[in-house]
């Protein structure tokens, strides 16, 4: 009976076998090469060398493939317990040098293969262009190879596609460029000239930051500030714009001043970690420049705790005392050693405190207020897709209930704190919070005030102008 090219009879199978051809060859060595995600891995370090967004993505893609594989290959598998296409049906050219012998459905390759794509895809787009062909490929090659039914590879894909798409809900995408935030008007600066930037020369990650401002903007008149004297009086008048380099405490001092006399804030990232200016898509003093020249701007809401200006958050409880601690230590153990330190001694040592929030009475661990909603909900909130929202974000920890702190810690990384009655939220214009345990200290903007035992939070009614980074959804 004749065969056709792709199918030997095991009874006719030449003494010689056939030379394979390159596609079989191209084949058998991309699905060889996805054996135990290697080929992702080696993907994933070439995404990590792009930058911050490659390795964002590399992250989440061996963090969704690793998922996956668990669940195809310790869940799904030995429950089907399906048998493996006859590999004496496949072509000799074609088979790969040792046949699986697991069960065949579902494709574990598969679906390592579409978790690492769709997840990586969803922090770096652009990579989607590579990837998807990818691991459409490396999915038919099993098929190709003789190690898989279709449907094997079908419901494989669709394993690794689910577990992507279930992790964006349990760890959200951090959107790239600014935050939503409304339309503003600033004057185009060439060269900075009306410019004002302000550098806290306190600020060690400022070092450099004034000659490197200086000589990007020429007509701009660059400033040192020492914290401990008066800002208002070292700007003085004639200023079209302000700009200020340092951390977001300091940004938050000339912001204040910025709004009171209705002038654009340029925040140029010259922070330890710049939340601020990340929030506007200024990543680099290049990209502050280009905004100020080009005069592109918006509007942002301006927070306030007891009439002074924070622009990211605010705290009371365990916060606040792990800054403290950080502080401390830092001298002698340097910024990041000690503020992992701070936070183990802190979550040791905390105690709850009894606070009114807006007149509910409630005992809690620690409160965390945002200018603006933040995302992800829980203990860990670290960004916001809106700067013009007009709330106050307030979450807490509850201390009134058993178990709460590991409760929270277990729920926030399953995402669903927000579901447990260990966790507290409202969102509000203005927030009123009273302790019941004596004088608590409050942390803003990586800034802790003296001890008071109730604090006023406010969204101002009139906004900030910001020079912010171009972005297509906007006008």
């Amino acid at each position: 009976m004749p065969t056709s090219e792709n199918v030997l009879d095991p009874a006719e199978t030449p003494a010689v076998a056939p030379v394979p051809r390159p596609i079989d060859q191209a084949l058998r060595y991309l699905s060889m090469s996805a054996n135990h995600g290697r080929l992702w891995m080696g993907v994933a370090a070439g995404l990590a060398l792009t930058g911050k967004r490659g390795r964002r993505a590399a992250i989440r893609g061996l963090v969704t493939l690793g998922a996956s594989s668990l669940v195809s290959n310790a869940v799904v598998k030995p429950v089907v317990g399906r048998r493996r296409p006859d590999i004496e049906r496949t072509a000799f050219g074609r088979r790969v040098d040792k046949a699986p012998w697991t069960s065949s459905f579902p494709s574990g390759h598969a679906a390592s293969a579409a978790a690492f794509a769709t997840g990586a895809s969803m922090e770096f787009p652009a990579a989607s262009a590579l990837l998807v062909p990818l691991a459409a490929a490396v999915g038919y090659s099993r098929v190709h190879v003789g190690v898989h039914h279709r449907s094997d590879v079908w419901a494989g894909a669709a394993i690794g596609v689910g577990i992507a798409v279930l992790g964006k809900g349990l760890w959200p995408v951090k959107p790239w460029g600014p935050a939503l935030m409304a339309a503003g008007d600033a004057p185009a600066l060439l060269g900075g000239a009306g410019l004002t930037v302000v550098v806290n020369h306190r600020s060690g990650s400022s070092d450099g930051a004034a000659d490197s401002i200086g000589s990007a903007l020429p007509d701009a008149k660059v400033v040192q500030w020492d914290p401990a004297t008066d800002l208002a009086g070292l700007i003085g008048d004639g200023v079209v714009a302000l700009g200020v380099a340092g951390g977001d405490g300091t940004v938050a001092s000339v912001a204040q001043v910025a709004h009171h006399r209705r002038l654009p804030l340029a925040v140029f990232p010259a922070g330890t970690l710049n939340h601020f200016a990340k929030a506007l898509g200024l990543d680099k003093d290049a990209d502050t420049v280009a905004a100020v020249e080009s005069g592109n701007a918006g509007m942002v809401d301006l927070a306030t705790i007891d009439g002074t200006a924070f622009l990211n958050t605010a705290s009371i409880g365990g916060y606040p005392e792990m800054v403290n601690r950080r502080d401390r230590y830092s001298h002698r153990l340097g910024k990041w050693p000690a503020t992992a330190y701070a936070l183990l001694r802190t979550l040791r040592d905390g105690k709850p405190i009894d606070l009114e929030i807006n007149g509910t009475k409630v005992p809690v661990w620690v409160v965390f207020v945002g200018n603006g909603r933040y995302i992800p909900r829980g203990l860990a909130p670290s960004w916001r897709e809106q700067l013009a929202g007009g709330v106050l974000d307030v979450q807490y920890l509850r201390a009134d209930r058993r178990l709460s702190r590991s409760r929270a810690v277990l729920a926030s990384l399953i995402g669903i704190v927000e579901r447990t009655s260990v966790y507290g939220s409202l969102e509000s214009g203005r927030v009123s919070i009273r302790s019941h345990s004596g004088p608590q200290p409050a942390a803003h903007d990586g800034e802790v005030s003296d001890p008071v035992e109730s604090v006023e939070f406010a969204i101002d009614d009139r906004r900030l102008t910001v020079y912010r980074a171009a972005d297509p959804r906007q006008s």
